[in-house]
């Protein structure tokens, strides 16, 4: 025969799962809005029965709280961490092909094409009135807003490289405190879990970590350890956290490009797959074979459209007379433009002083030409319709620019693309993981309620066996009295 206390017993283990499972439900109504929090779930299971003597049967002792469970699927961890290096890859790309295309401003009245021609304009005009000073000091000033906008153009890709450096370290000290709090959050949970204890909570503050984590590079998370439920993080094969201790990664951008050999965690290389940081140091410059490094690239087209736009005008305006060379009082040609490259291109300074040096002027068979002589004014005029040595291809300074600012759009265009679907594919996948993860407030009403009649009805029962025990106690062999 069982205890007489035995319905008291049944009744408080009834309370007290209730009551745990009631808890669960207002954490999980609490943090429903919590970013990265796990819904949990109160197991509960029935205690171990007691054998009756004399009696083939066990009888039931009520029931406790097994664990409290995440409801989460690692897959669906795994796939968006996954899409999400892409994303930050292609977010990279995008923001700084975005800021070259703004920088360009093609097609506008402000752009280098326009610019480029009306300078063009100005050498035709000067063709038809060589001896008008007016026209001489339209083209010299049509060559200056020429200059100007190739410098702005050099100076403002500059200026983004110096950003993209800026940000390559930031977020590689982001990578690294990423690391750093997954480290101690790895030590906390280890401490935890070989003391049978359930640090869920701790376990959500880790995943938010490597989701965010997995943006930045591409993260390799190892299944966390049975007896210790650490992970292991590594980027490229090398570890960036193992257990508690936590690597240093760094990126050298010292000499205004990137070397693979200097991407390191710890003393070891790393190859970077994917993710924003792989993105920015692309847009920022990167060696290697095959890799497009954005700015250097745009840095060196520009630089050649520049320095062989220049050197076609200097070479026919060389060939040409001036005022001065008419006049038989000097016999010196002097260039129109003046630089080295892309930096630091002008129009030379003797001809914004005194405009009559520009060699409008074409020489005739006699060595000799005249005032109205607008030859040479117009063969530079024509450098405009004139396929020109570029490097690789042989094209007017007019469609080497337009195929530069084409290919910039294609490229911004695709990287704009991916990102798009990334963004699609990480948020049906962030979808289906709510559905698995994410708090239903109308769900755990439902439960609450559940579990409120649940603990009713044991409380019930700790009243009904308290009422019996009063009438064993207090009402039994009182016969008489």
């Amino acid at each position: 025969m069982t205890s007489t206390f035995h319905g008291i017993e049944l009744g408080k283990r009834g309370l007290a799962a209730q009551q745990t499972a009631l808890s669960t439900t207002g954490h999980n109504i609490a943090n429903a809005n919590t970013t990265g929090y796990t819904r949990q779930r109160a197991e509960m299971i029935a205690t171990k029965p007691v054998s009756i003597p004399g009696m083939q049967i066990q009888l039931g002792t009520g029931v406790e709280v097994d664990k409290l469970v995440r409801l989460r699927e690692d897959y669906l961890d795994v796939q968006l961490r996954g899409e999400n290096k892409s994303l930050g890859y292609w977010e990279a790309k995008s923001d700084t092909l975005t800021k070259v295309e703004e920088l360009l401003n093609e097609p506008s009245d402000d752009g280098l094409a326009y610019t480029m021609d009306e300078f063009w304009k100005g050498w035709e005009e000067l063709s038809k009135n060589p001896d008008s000073a007016a026209a001489r000091a339209v083209v010299s000033q049509k060559g200056v807003a020429v200059t100007e906008t190739l410098r702005h153009i050099s100076e403002s890709l500059n200026q983004i490289q110096d950003d993209l450096k800026l940000v390559i370290k930031t977020k590689t000290d982001s990578v690294n405190s990423l690391a750093a709090q997954i480290g101690n959050l790895n030590d906390q949970i280890g401490r935890l879990v070989p003391n049978e204890y359930q640090p869920n909570d701790l376990y959500d503050q880790r995943d938010v970590l490597i989701d965010q984590l997995s943006k930045l590079v591409d993260v390799k998370v190892s299944p966390p350890n049975k007896d210790t439920g650490v992970v292991d993080i590594s980027v490229g094969g090398v570890l960036l956290v193992s257990g508690k201790t936590a690597n240093t990664l760094t990126v050298d951008t010292s000499s205004g490009v990137v070397d693979p050999a200097n991407i390191k965690i710890g003393n070891t290389q790393v190859a970077l797959n994917s993710g924003e940081l792989l993105g920015r140091i692309e847009s920022f410059g990167i060696l290697g074979g095959g890799v497009k490094s954005t700015i250097p690239t745009i840095q060196e087209k520009m630089n050649n459209l520049a320095m062989t736009f220049v050197n076609a005008v200097n070479t026919v305006h060389e060939k040409g007379m001036n005022l001065d060379n008419i006049n038989g009082t000097s016999t010196n040609k002097v260039p129109f433009f003046i630089g080295t490259n892309m930096n630091d291109i002008a129009v030379n300074p003797d001809i914004l002083k005194s405009p009559s040096l520009i060699a409008a002027a074409k020489e005739e068979a006699s060595g000799q030409s005249s005032t109205g002589n607008g030859k040479n004014a117009q063969d530079i005029a024509n450098i405009k319709f004139t396929a020109l040595g570029f490097p690789g291809i042989n094209s007017t300074a007019d469609d080497y620019y337009r195929n530069i600012i084409g290919q910039l759009g294609i490229d911004s265009q695709e990287a704009q693309r991916m990102q798009s679907n990334s963004e699609v594919i990480i948020q049906q996948v962030e979808n289906r993981r709510q559905s698995v993860s994410g708090v239903s407030l109308d769900e755990e009403m439902a439960n609450m309620i559940k579990f409120q009649q649940a603990y009713n009805a044991s409380a019930r029962m700790v009243t009904v066996v308290d009422q019996c025990l009063d009438k064993i106690i207090n009402g039994m062999g009182r016969v008489g009295l």
